[in-house]
Formats: C-alpha cells, structure tokens, sequence
C-alpha cells in the first residue's frame, strides 16, 4: 500500500497540471475554511449600503460592490464554502445511492440487474440539469432543494460505472477463487469487488465537482436555488446580468470564481485519471 502511495505521489509531481489542480483546490479549500477572515467586509453577505451602490474595482473594494452597495468580493470569498459545501453533499448523495446500486447490480446479476438498470435507464433518458430543474421546482426553490435535486438526477451515472466495473471484477480468478472457497456474498462485496470497483468512482467524482457547481449555479441563475440573500455565485450573476452593461464587475467577478472552480477540479480529475490507471505504472 505505501509503495502504490509513493508510486501515485511521484507520477502526480511529474505531471504539472495535477499538481496546479491539487494546488487551486487546496486554495478553495482554504479559502472556504476561512472566509469568515479573509473577507474584508465579512457582514456583507446581508448588510446593505445605500451610499456605495455601483462602486467600481478600487483598494477599498478589490471587486467593486453590488447595487446595494456589498462588497463582491466578500461575498465571492463566502461563495467559495456555498460552492464547495454543495459540491460535497451532491458528490456524496449521488455516491450513496449509486454505489449500492451500481455493485449489487454487476454482482448478482439476472433479473434484478436488469430491474434496477432499467430504473437508471429512465433517470439517464433526461439530461441531468433538465431533470434537476423539473425536480427542484416540484420541491420548491431552495438551497437544499436544488442539492437534493441534482443528486437524483446524478445518482445513474455512478450506478453505471460501478457495475460495469464489477461486471469485470466478479470474473477475475481471485474472486472466482474466493467463491470456490465458499466466501459469502457480503464477504465477495466488501472484501474483493467494491474496493476494485473505486478507482474510476472516485475520479469521475473529482470531475463531477465541477459540474455540480455550474449544476447549482445555473438552477440559482433560474431562481429554483438559492435565494436572495445568499451570496451564491449563480445568483450573484443572475441579479448582476441586469446591470452588466454599465456594472460589468458585478458578473465578472462570480463568473470567473466559477471557471476557475471547475477548471480545478477537471484538471484534478484528469490527474487522478493517469495516477490511479495501473497502465500508469509500466510507463
């Protein structure tokens, strides 16, 4: 185990954009633990300052204000945890319900394979974010409505992977040797298939962070997710759109937080890709 952790450790310094993915998620990371003391104006993600409405880019505000006079940039740096705590909660709800599914379906097979792939089949006819919109406004325009709404509509796509992963693994002469041996069935999930089955899981979960965040931002933008106060980047950008002409500032700033998010984690995803592909190692 700790020959495969350095092994990972020195592909992943040899590859620059992995360690500048790691590098910026760590940063977020780092800036949503602390938001409450890097952010210079850290109260205004609720106060309002009639006086300073539309105030461009300057030392006292690095990204201007809003139209009621908030300091972006504050309210950027609190986007950060919102992002990130959503990206989280989804990740870890899709994984919840998919994982199970997924590696009971490629193990037992027969009928209840095909029950339950079918299921996933009918949550996969509908694009994810067409899907999240229709749940999220049956359940109501929230925060937690709209998580609760893209892990359903995520959840199919980790079922998939994980059993055709252990489609291939349950096949494999050590779990056929274990099965000879008499190894129960909860013994052949927990000990042999699953931890095999996590590799492709957990990089495609690396990339998925991304997607959730734009995901979320795009349903606050709709108004089916967070709401106003919240200093949300999608709904930062929804409300700045109406001033982008003369106020650019106010959608620059969220829309460049959401780029360099996703960016981050696509590129750490694709690091995680090459370190934990096995081919990786006779390279």
């Amino acid at each position: 185990m700790r020959r495969r952790l350095r092994d990972a450790a020195r592909r992943a310094k040899r590859n620059p954009l992995t360690v500048t993915g790691l590098s910026l998620v760590a940063l977020f990371l780092l800036i949503a633990i602390l938001a409450p003391w890097i952010a210079p104006y850290p109260r205004d993600t609720l106060a309002v300052h009639p006086d300073e409405r539309f105030s461009p880019p300057s030392t006292k505000h690095w990204f201007g204000t809003d139209e009621l006079g908030r300091d972006i940039f504050s309210r950027v740096i609190f986007g950060t945890r919102i992002s990130l705590r959503i990206g989280t909660i989804v990740v870890a709800l899709a994984l919840a319900i998919g994982i199970p599914l997924g590696i009971i379906a490629g193990t037992f097979g027969g009928l209840l394979d095909e029950v339950l792939m079918r299921v996933t089949d009918i949550f996969l006819s509908f694009p994810p974010l067409l899907l999240a919109m229709a749940i999220s406004a049956t359940l109501g325009p929230s925060l937690e409505n709209a998580m609760i709404a893209i892990a359903i509509a995520w959840w199919p796509w980790y079922a998939r992977l994980i059993r055709s992963e252990a489609l291939s693994i349950r096949e494999r002469d050590y779990v056929e040797a274990a099965r000879a041996a008499g190894a129960r069935w909860g013994r052949l999930l927990f000990r042999h298939v699953l931890p095999n089955s996590l590799a492709p899981v957990i990089v495609q979960a690396s990339m998925d962070f991304g997607s959730v965040i734009i995901t979320s931002a795009s349903l606050s933008f709709l108004g089916l997710g967070a709401q106003p106060p919240t200093p949300e980047w999608g709904l930062m950008i929804n409300i700045g759109r109406n001033f982008f002409l003369t106020h650019w500032w106010i959608v620059t700033f969220p829309g460049l937080a959401i780029l360099i998010a996703v960016l981050s984690f696509n590129i750490t995803g694709d690091g995680l890709r090459e370190i934990l592909d096995p081919k990786a190692e006779r390279r």
